[in-house]
This record gives C-alpha cells, sequence and structure tokens, in this order.
C-alpha cells in the first residue's frame, strides 16, 4: 500500500531495474567514446560553496539550485545544477598547471528547484566533455563530432544538430547593425521568440533577415551568408562551415543562428543534440569563459535519462541459475566470460521468473 509520504515530489522519479539498466549501457557507451578520445574523467561533488558553483559562469542562476547552510562554515552550500562549473573550477585550481588543451570528462547526478515545460524532470544525470584552453573551429569541431560519435555509439539513430550563435546580436550591435544598449536585450527577445513585429518595434529591423537564415544547414547558411553586416560574419561562417564538414553526414545538421535557449554562457559558437524517436534535447554544448581564470574552453553535455529513453531494453540472454551446491569455479569462470549468474539462496525458486536463460548443470549451462 502506498502512503502519501511514499509519493515522490515533483519532477522525481525512481528508475526500475530495466530502465535502469538503459541508462547504465548509455553511460558506460558514452565514457568510453570520451575516454576514446583522450578525456579523462573527475568527478566533482554533489555539494559546494553556492558562491563557487555560480561564479564560473555567466547566466548560471543560483535561485534555480537548492541551497542551504553548511554548519561546518556557516556557508551557503548548493546542490549542482550544472557540472560544466564544476569543471571550470578544477581547471582553474587543481589541474592550473596541466598542459593545455585540457581534456575532461564526467558523469553525475544534478538538481533544480524548478524545472521549466520543455524539460520537466528536476533531476537528471550529466554526462559531457569540456575541452579547456581552445575555443577554435578545431576544438568545436571536435567536440560536435565527439558528441554525435557517443550518441551514435549508445545506440540512436537519426541524430541532427542544431547550430547557433549565441553572441550574434552583441558583435552586430557594436558596429555591423548598430544597437543602443537598452535595445540590445529586447531585440535578443524578439529574435529568440522569432516575432518579426516585435523586433521592428524594438529597433532591430536590420535583424529581420536573421529570421529567415534557418533551417538545412546549407540554404540556411547561404541565407546568413547574403546578410550585409560588413563581413562580421565572415569569420563566423567559414567556421560553421568547416565544423559541418568534420561532422559531414554522420548526422543532419541544422542552423538557427539566433536561437539562445540553454545558452546562458556559450559565446561564439553553441549546437543542441536531436535524435529520431525522441522529444526535446538530449544535449547542447559550445564556446565559454571560465570566469576567474578567463580561460576559453569548448564542451557539450548530454542528458542520459533522456537519451536512454531511445534505447531498447537489453536482451534476456546469459543469465545463468546455479543451484544450491553449484560448482562455484565454473560459475566464476562462465561470469568470467560474460554471464550473469543468479545464485539460489532458498527452496522452491523459479530460475524462469528471476530472469534466467539457463540453468548451471555440473560446468555446463543449459537452457531453459
Amino acid at each position: 500500500m502506498t502512503e502519501a509520504d511514499d509519493l515522490l515530489p515533483e519532477g522525481l522519479e525512481d528508475r526500475l531495474p530495466q530502465e535502469a539498466e538503459r541508462i547504465t549501457r548509455a553511460m558506460r557507451a558514452c565514457l568510453d567514446v570520451l575516454a576514446s578520445h583522450g578525456y579523462a574523467r573527475v568527478r566533482p561533488p554533489l555539494v559546494e560553496f553556492e558562491k563557487s558553483l555560480a561564479g564560473r559562469m555567466d547566466g548560471v542562476q543560483p535561485r534555480r539550485m537548492f541551497r542551504f547552510v553548511d554548519p561546518s562554515s556557516l556557508r551557503t552550500l548548493a546542490l549542482r545544477s550544472d557540472i560544466t562549473p564544476q569543471i571550470g573550477r578544477i581547471a582553474a585550481t587543481s589541474l592550473a598547471a596541466a598542459p593545455r588543451p585540457l581534456r575532461l570528462a564526467y558523469c553525475g547526478e544534478t538538481t533544480l528547484i524548478k524545472a521549466d515545460q520543455l524539460e520537466p524532470a528536476r533531476e537528471r544525470l550529466q554526462l559531457g566533455a569540456e575541452l579547456i584552453g581552445a575555443d577554435t573551429v578545431a576544438a568545436a569541431g571536435e567536440v560536435v563530432a565527439i558528441a554525435v560519435e557517443a550518441l551514435a555509439v549508445a545506440g540512436l539513430t537519426g541524430i541532427s544538430v542544431d547550430f547557433t550563435l549565441p553572441d550574434l546580436v552583441d558583435t552586430l550591435a557594436v558596429e555591423a547593425m548598430p544597437l543602443a544598449p537598452d535595445q540590445v536585450d529586447a531585440v535578443r527577445r524578439e529574435l529568440d521568440m522569432k516575432d518579426a513585429g516585435g523586433l521592428k518595434e524594438a529597433g532591430g529591423e536590420a535583424y529581420l533577415p536573421l529570421l529567415y537564415a534557418t533551417g538545412a544547414f546549407d540554404e540556411a547558411v547561404a541565407k546568413l551568408q547574403a546578410i550585409d553586416a560588413g563581413g562580421a560574419l565572415a569569420s563566423r561562417i567559414t567556421g560553421l562551415k568547416a565544423i559541418a564538414a568534420r561532422i559531414g553526414a554522420r548526422a543532419r545538421i541544422t542552423l538557427d543562428p539566433t536561437e539562445r535557449h540553454g545558452f546562458e554562457y556559450q559565446s561564439w559558437f553553441g549546437f543542441t543534440l536531436f535524435a529520431e524517436g525522441l522529444r526535446g534535447t538530449l544535449g547542447r554544448g559550445g564556446t565559454y569563459l571560465i570566469k576567474g581564470s578567463e580561460e576559453a574552453a569548448t564542451g557539450f553535455s548530454l542528458y542520459v535519462d533522456q537519451l536512454a529513453q531511445a534505447l531498447g531494453d537489453a536482451a534476456l540472454c546469459n543469465t545463468l541459475y546455479l543451484p544450491s551446491g553449484h560448482d562455484a569455479a565454473a560459475a566464476a569462470q562462465l561470469r568470467a566470460d560474460g554471464w550473469r549468474t543468479i545464485a539460489q539462496i532458498g527452496d522452491g525458486e523459479d530460475p524462469r521468473a528471476l530472469g534466467c536463460t539457463h540453468v548451471l548443470d555440473g560446468a555446463k549451462p543449459l537452457a531453459i
């Protein structure tokens, strides 16, 4: 019987065996890809001082974090809502003297006080990679390519990547398409909402062509290239083309140069990951600056809980029932060979009901 106190808070849920297995398989597959490309895993703590978590990246919002007072230091602690700022802290402190570029990987739980309608989960398993010390086109190309590879190896199909230029308005507003300081936020907001009328009212009529430079990459980048911005877009367009060439046919590529949702701290380049059969975002990445050390970096984060939804349940195979008095040495060898074993601990057990496909007969498994 379920009591009221047994119910979980909104946005939180248990992961039962089959789903937990899918998540674990996806996590292992992605981490193996990152390791194979030279990204060394680190494990920052779940809790840190609030000031540290909120101070390493622009746009990190402390009000979204669970916060409480540390009884030892009497300072405010917070549960992390994003692991990327922690990687920035590690790079700027413990690994400050490590050779650059520094490649780090991570995986861990994150929590939010309140989620949004697009992403209602308040707890997520975040996995990612950060390339510290570079935000070049080459670095961006490596990071996007590895993110796509990780999703493919995890078992996802129909992968697509949507490129964006998070600081595009700020860059154009300086000279190419001048805006007064008090107009920038309004123009950025209307572009993000894709509101042509609102954009005109905000004084951003010159930015209207950007609304239509979206869609499939080749067509959208051609429209972006046609916008007269005094050469301000030339280097970015060249960079986008180089990154797209690095991905090739491994993913469908689209472009939305003014998209800013989820790109609170990214600088000149950002990307969002999607896959066939899944609603919503699987992950995001891009270039950014680590505050304090003022070091450039490029990275991505995947939401493993989300991507695991597209994976089928693992086939029930090689699960071996070990009767009482079984040959322990034979069972150990079979486990070393990849079998999963379940040992009998009581009378009347049904091996099939326990998920077994074979039973150990002497030193050999027999199908049941």
